[in-house]
């Protein structure tokens, strides 16, 4: 399978990452196109993919063509490329916001549509990425697209109207998961702990407990009362955390970031 990029950042590296670890094309067999010659040049060095220096011939290469732009520039993307012949070919976007009705009304035309959000952590193969399908993906293109989302971590089918919530529970996640390490390790510091040991530990303790609850399917609450031993730190930590508004906090992260996402 041909795929194309337009785009070259971070994401696009990671699912081009993960598509030549599983095997799914070799490197002759991805396209990609940046805006600057120095981050193509840094792609084509870094996976050996072919960088074409042009929006348009990318597309015209791919028969999945992966459209890894910010929201903001994805209109002006799509009016270079919509003019040229995409028949046969499936579109995804992975860009915020932007709806498979909106992509249909950009392209003006009725092609195969995706719509993918992935996160950060998909540049260690550990992404979580939602997607939702196009009525005009045929069976052998879903599976095929799948796999490549598939190929740097785990993906999640959704209805399309939950795609924005999807990017407020784990596409912005990652930003406060990383201010909750650091907040942890710097309460370590205050206690006599070097910064890189308690950096270490936090993030490890963040990765063993999302680890813990995924294979072991508990419900977090009850995985909560497992470290709370009676009369113990912990839940004398947990209490701080309840008076300081902790989970109040995060749900009305995660509510404003759906908001934002909707509005984009």
């Amino acid at each position: 399978m041909k795929i194309g990029f337009i785009g070259l950042g971070n994401m696009a590296q990671a699912m081009i990452g993960g598509v030549l670890r599983n095997h799914l094309a070799v490197p002759e067999e991805i396209y990609g196109s940046a805006k600057t010659a120095e981050t193509e040049s840094k792609v084509h060095e870094m996976f050996g993919i072919t960088v074409t220096g042009d929006n348009l011939e990318t597309a015209r290469q791919a028969e999945l063509l992966i459209l890894a732009v910010k929201p903001q520039f994805l209109e002006k993307v799509i009016g270079q490329i919509s003019d040229i012949d995409l028949t046969g070919k499936t579109i995804l976007s992975i860009a915020a916001g932007k709806s498979l009705a909106w992509l249909e009304e950009q392209f003006c035309a009725p092609l195969p549509f995706v719509r993918a959000m992935p996160n950060t952590p998909a540049l260690v193969g550990e992404g979580c990425t939602g997607v939702c399908y196009g009525s005009r993906v045929t069976p052998e293109m879903k599976e095929k697209t799948a796999a490549v989302l598939d190929s740097f971590g785990k993906t999640v089918e959704l209805p399309e109207h939950l795609m924005d919530v999807l990017t407020g529970v784990s596409g912005c996640a990652p930003a406060w998961i990383f201010m909750l390490i650091e907040a942890m390790a710097d309460g370590a510091v205050a206690e006599g702990m070097p910064r890189s040991q308690a950096y270490e530990c936090a993030a490890q303790a963040v990765l063993g407990s999302a680890k813990l609850m995924l294979e072991t399917g508990k419900h977090p609450g009850e995985l909560k009362d497992m470290v709370c031993s009676p009369a113990g730190s912990t839940i004398q930590a947990v209490r701080v955390l309840e008076e300081k508004g902790f989970r109040g906090a995060v749900t009305d992260a995660v509510i404003t970031a759906v908001e934002k996402s909707r509005s984009l």
